[in-house]
């Protein structure tokens, strides 16, 4: 994969490679694992896998606030219930309007109330939309890979338990890591409905290459990471290949794929590659929107909602 300069220097501002400004604990980081790399490559693994699911704060990463980017919170206050599920504490979800549901689910380092401007056009259609905290964010507690740390089976554990309370899906929208675990999600066998994915992630390693570049981990303990991944999840890696599980399947519910062609965080050809794979999907291309304003663009919104009702 190619990394371009400002994926490498977006990725930079999150994980903090060590410079003059960097705290001792990043700078002692980055010491260990430039000196695992030669002598302990499995040990610089277990700590660039630590880092990799490390829950990035909103002002490191430039993703929105609670209610950053979006103009206004839906009309009326949503129904909030705190749901339970296997290896979370707690998960926070919260409901507008009546019809057949239709779920919400954020990405890496995001939160529900991204979807702001999507719960008037749902509700207007007849859905009620609900919008999930993935476990570790937002106002959701821990899940099972501990405080402040999260990986994909957070994110389709949290989709399960909303699914489980509030009734089968319609369809899910969904963004980022949060689009590729509901796909995997429905991979799985899990019964999603109509899928909108918002920058997916075509395979959860592709962006191995992009984060250990950026994070200064050296070549021996990049290809010690999916092996540490794997016996964290205790998934094998190629369960999150997106691309290549869904082109050996014939039928799949339909998705739309929508993806920035400026994206910092996800690059475009990712979105290109689910859509490719994806037997029934339709791909819709925006520009200068980047990874997170397009989650509150009127167009795609307007898209992804004619998308379900259709």
């Amino acid at each position: 994969m190619t990394v371009s300069s400002a994926q490498k220097s977006t990725i930079v501002r999150t994980y903090g490679q060590p410079g003059a400004g960097s705290d001792l604990a990043t700078k002692i980081r980055y010491a260990a694992l430039a000196l695992a790399e030669h002598g302990a490559p499995a040990l610089g693994a277990r700590l660039a896998a630590r880092m990799w699911m490390t829950i990035p704060v909103a002002k490191a990463t430039g993703l929105p606030r609670p209610a950053g980017r979006v103009r206004s919170r839906p009309p009326g206050t949503g129904q909030r219930i705190v749901l339970a599920a296997p290896g979370a504490s707690s998960i926070v979800t919260e409901s507008w309007g009546e019809g057949p549901a239709v779920y919400l689910m954020h990405g890496w380092a995001g939160r529900r109330q991204q979807f702001d401007g999507f719960i008037a056009p749902l509700t207007s259609a007849g859905i009620r939309a609900v919008a999930i905290d993935s476990p570790g964010h937002g106002e959701s507690g821990p899940g099972r890979f501990g405080r402040g740390r999260s990986l994909m089976p957070d994110f389709t554990g949290a989709l399960q338990a909303a699914f489980d309370h509030y009734g089968p899906p319609h369809g899910v929208i969904a963004h980022s890591l949060g689009a590729s675990a509901t796909a995997i999600g429905t991979l799985d066998g899990l019964a999603t409905g109509r899928l909108v994915l918002i920058s997916p992630v075509a395979n959860m390693f592709s962006g191995l290459d992009i984060f250990a570049h950026a994070a200064g981990i050296g070549p021996r303990t990049r290809a010690a990471m999916p092996r540490r991944i794997e016996r964290i999840t205790q998934m094998p890696a190629a369960r999150f290949d997106i691309a290549n599980r869904a082109a050996e399947l014939d039928e799949l519910p339909p998705a739309l794929i929508i993806h920035d062609t400026s994206d910092r965080f996800v690059p475009f050809d990712q979105g290109v590659l689910v859509a490719a794979a994806w037997p029934d999907a339709r791909l819709k291309s925006t520009g200068s929107l980047g990874h997170n304003r397009i989650l509150a663009d009127p167009e795609v919104i307007s898209a992804a909602v004619a998308f379900l009702t259709d």
